[in-house]
């Protein structure tokens, strides 16, 4: 169960995130607001307490706060991005971590490493080598793990952003499976949803307690999602998407 979960509001800078996807145009910032109070929202009905941090102009991609911190239930471990612009961000998340953690522990360089490419499964944490995440900072993840009596295991990826772009674990051994994860061994033992291919960027997903968060516009995904007894609760974070944003990335839960 969580119990709080810390966001970030986005910037007006946000226009200026990294994208890869053009083609779905510049997020507008009215909009991108109402989004992230709808998400907001939607945390606290799943029963979580929600620190709201303000919008910090100066690194365009911050509301994406999950990606500077790993959360588990022994400590908290503080990332260090791999996209260049957006060093420097998870100093400012420190100070609201250590409200919660006592335990803090920090990638160190020549390690990278983004919380997107971080899968929680139970005690277990499946860690992506993607062009955010390298092996070193892999690998000192997964002794801090051990350090603390849990484990971790690296995935290579070769096509999706995030490893978490992809992947998706509900919990009951149920796990979201998009495009090149759907046959990947690593994952066999698990019940897959399966996700279709003109809807992979629903594969992002997060469970909250008793919900699962789906991103709206998706109802293939929802369908096979709700027939497996979860229950639903779409959001529209179309903004964030023109940025490669998705619902995981929006906040850090613990």
């Amino acid at each position: 169960m969580f119990k709080n979960a810390i966001v970030r509001r986005p910037g007006r800078s946000l226009i200026n995130g990294i994208t890869s996807s053009p083609e779905f145009g510049t997020p507008e910032y009215r909009i991108a607001i109402k989004q992230h109070d709808d998400y907001i929202e939607a945390l606290k009905f799943c029963g979580v307490e929600v620190t709201v941090l303000k919008a910090d102009e100066r690194f365009p991609d911050s509301c994406f706060i999950e990606d500077v911190a790993v959360c588990t239930k022994k400590f908290a471990m503080i990332a260090k991005p791999g996209a260049p612009s957006r060093r420097g961000e998870e100093e400012e998340i420190i100070k609201a971590i250590k409200k919660f953690y006592n335990n803090l522990e920090y990638i160190k360089e020549p390690g990278t490493l983004e919380g997107g490419d971080v899968m929680m499964v139970k005690d277990h944490f499946y860690i992506g080598l993607s062009r955010r995440t390298n092996r070193e900072g892999a690998k000192q993840l997964i002794k801090t793990l051990e350090k603390y009596v849990m484990s971790g295991s690296i995935v290579e990826i070769s096509e999706a952003l995030h490893l978490k772009s992809n992947l998706a674990y509900l919990g009951e051994n149920v796990i979201l499976v998009a495009g090149e994860f759907i046959k990947n061994l690593k994952f066999e033992g698990y019940n897959k949803i399966v996700i279709d291919e003109n809807e992979i960027y629903s594969a992002n997903c997060i469970r909250v307690n008793d919900y699962v968060l789906v991103p709206a516009g998706c109802p293939k995904t929802k369908e096979k999602i709700e027939t497996t007894g979860f229950k639903i609760i779409a959001i529209d974070i179309s903004e964030y998407r023109k940025v490669n944003g998705g619902l995981s990335c929006l906040s850090l839960r613990f």
